[in-house]
């Protein structure tokens, strides 16, 4: 009975396997899509935030009003293409006549596109994987708004990216104090003091601010003594 078993499930991951293979083609496109649409638009902003965020709710009003201010400096902005915090700021952008991109992802609940995107550059993904290469590739700075698991999962990913130096110092923000003083306080006491898991100064290149005007005030100074370019 254990061999009988055994022999099925064999099978199952031979054919598994041949399926994989042909995946990669999928893959390929998908990249390929990604990096000849995202070339052509030159420097964005990624804004990342919870897909339940209700219009009217502070952060969608403040996401809006961030991308609507950094539309107007010259940046286009980039979203999962989702509702909630993705929706806002791709409403800003539009609302500034700027580049409105949104990087859908096939999901069996929340996602879908908003209506604040420009239509050449609306994408959808399978992979969580090369959407988040584009969102990293192409933006000239990332403003984290609250969110849930996958806003943490971008979070983590490019504080990883940068501090590793795997592309530029880039500008990195978290907006809300009262929602992330808590994570930052952890990962100060107990990642960098209390485990000597991160290096004195890693938390320096992440800000944490309240207001859009603070956000648009960091960026272009940043950017004043800079350059403007794809991260790697």
């Amino acid at each position: 009975m254990n061999n009988q078993i055994t022999n099925i499930k064999l099978r199952d991951w031979t054919e598994t396997k041949a399926h994989s293979s042909w995946q990669i083609f999928k893959i390929m496109a998908e990249f390929v899509q990604g990096f000849e649409t995202l070339a052509k638009i030159g420097p964005c902003i990624s804004i990342f935030g919870s897909a339940r965020t209700q219009p009217g709710h502070k952060y969608y009003e403040l996401a809006m009003d961030i991308a609507k201010r950094l539309a107007e400096e010259g940046f286009g902005i980039i979203t999962g293409g989702g509702p909630g915090i993705m929706e806002a700021a791709n409403k800003g952008a539009s609302m500034a006549s700027g580049r409105s991109v949104g990087l859908n992802i096939a999901l069996p609940f929340e996602q879908s596109s908003n209506p604040y995107i420009n239509r050449d550059t609306s994408m959808n993904f399978d992979y969580f994987f090369v959407r988040k290469v584009m969102f990293t590739k192409y933006s000239q700075g990332f403003v984290m708004m609250p969110g849930g698991w996958g806003t943490m999962d971008e979070f983590f990913e490019v504080a990883t990216l940068i501090q590793t130096r795997k592309f530029t110092q880039t500008p990195m923000i978290c907006m809300g104090t009262a929602y992330w003083n808590g994570l930052f306080d952890w990962m100060r006491d107990t990642m960098q003091d209390g485990e000597n898991n991160i290096s004195p100064g890693d938390l320096e290149m992440i800000k944490v601010f309240d207001t859009a005007e603070e956000v648009v005030d960091y960026i272009r100074d940043f950017y004043s003594h800079n350059k403007l370019q794809p991260n790697f």
